[in-house]
């Protein structure tokens, strides 16, 4: 009895074909998609393809995947073995299914004859820009083991510190959204309670209760017009962001923000610094490198000022100037470029900077954190302390209601 097969192969222009064939065992499958023209790349019986069970976000390649792929790669790359055979062992032990799929075409088409750095264009999703102009220029060079071991140690550093801001907020974040959650809970199911008990007494109650039985009706009379409100709004944001703008404008606004701006501005210099760096020592062309800075700074202000320098260099001047005149680069960041292009030693300059200002982040992150914890705590202690006196006030005036 045949049995049916879930296959994804490659046709002679490249295409990406997914489809079903019945057989009576894998050898002959493949041979019978070999015979039509086509590179098989996953063979496997239906019954067994409907048992992977895939798990939302289990296909996003993260960092951490692309910084081991790359330190794996570059370690066999030194070892002397060659890059197909590189290949087909990081794919065998990949268990990051996406990036499995990946490393298996990119092997396809090397075999196939592309270059390395083309093969990995066609997956911009796994591979940023940095990534293929420095692989592509560890193949013209021939030093493209050192160059993985360059793109591995700038993704774990861009990585630690992301990794430490993000750990260093999920405590005020949790404390944040619990507290809004006491708060809805209170004013929706414990506030009405109260409610017919006031009315009964009479009187004129305090200003502050009156507030929070207004908060209360609103949102148990008009929580089907709230809550689409609130996605509303956080769509039309978004869609704003979008826009060129709206995000040149909300990048502005958060680098002038009071406290987060000053971190916001250090994480740009840091990022901005160590990925010039890493592509100029890596022997990527001056222009090229500051195209890809700027397409990878996330931020516009950044973006705009990297594409004036671009200019200032294509007219012959230099890289420090136009960083000048933008209030995101302190004036110490730009001395320091201008020391580095002027003793040739501008990638170790950027690298030096890099560091620095991780540092930098990284104190600021820890000073934020000792404050922004203790703040939270008063918050929710004064707003669930608010709604309790409120509730409460009434109960003080209860004998003259009475009389």
């Amino acid at each position: 009895m045949a049995t049916t097969f879930v296959y994804k192969v490659r046709d002679g222009k490249g295409n990406l074909i997914n489809g079903q064939i019945d057989g009576d065992g894998t050898a002959m499958v493949a041979g019978k998609l070999r015979q039509m023209g086509y590179v098989v790349i996953d063979l496997k019986e239906k019954s067994l393809a409907q048992k992977d069970i895939t798990l939302p976000f289990s296909n996003r390649i993260k960092t951490k995947d692309l910084t081991v792929f790359s330190r794996q790669f570059a370690t066999m790359i030194g070892a002397g073995l060659s890059i197909t055979r590189c290949l087909s062992i990081l794919e065998e032990q990949t268990e990051q299914k996406a990036l499995k799929v990946i490393i298996g075409e990119v092997l396809q088409d090397v075999e196939q004859g592309k270059a390395l750095s083309d093969a990995m264009a066609k997956h911009p999703k796994a591979f940023p820009p940095i990534y293929i102009n420095l692989v592509k220029a560890g193949e013209t060079g021939g030093v493209l083991d050192t160059v993985l071991h360059r793109v591995a140690e700038h993704f774990e550093k861009e990585g630690s510190i992301k990794g430490k801001i993000k750990s260093a907020m999920a405590y005020p974040i949790a404390m944040f959204v619990f507290s809004i959650l006491i708060t809805f809970a209170l004013i929706t199911f414990v506030v009405p309670v109260f409610v017919d008990m006031f009315k009964n007494l009479g009187g004129d109650l305090p200003l502050p209760t009156k507030i929070l039985l207004w908060m209360s009706g609103s949102i148990r009379s008009y929580w089907y017009i709230l809550i689409p409100a609130v996605f509303g709004l956080g769509y039309g944001l978004r869609y704003y962001s979008g826009t060129v703008d709206g995000r040149s404008r909300l990048d502005r606004f958060k680098l002038n923000l009071p406290i987060f701006g000053g971190l916001i501005r250090k994480m740009a210099v840091s990022r901005f610094s160590r990925t010039l760096g890493t592509l100029m020592a890596s022997g990527v062309p001056i222009l090229q490198a500051l195209d890809i800075v700027a397409d990878s700074s996330g931020n516009t202000v950044v973006a705009s000022a990297v594409k004036n320098a671009r200019v200032s260099i294509k007219e012959g001047e230099t890289i420090s100037k136009p960083l000048s005149e933008e209030k995101v680069f302190p004036p110490m960041v730009v001395q320091m470029i201008a020391v580095g292009e002027e003793t040739g030693a501008l990638d170790s300059m950027l690298a030096k900077i890099a560091d620095f200002y991780d540092d930098e982040v990284s104190s600021m992150v820890d000073a934020l954190t000792s404050i922004i914890e203790p703040m939270m705590i008063l918050v929710m202690g004064g707003i669930v302390g608010a709604i309790i006196v409120s509730l409460y006030m009434p109960m003080f005036q209860i004998i003259n209601l009475i009389k």
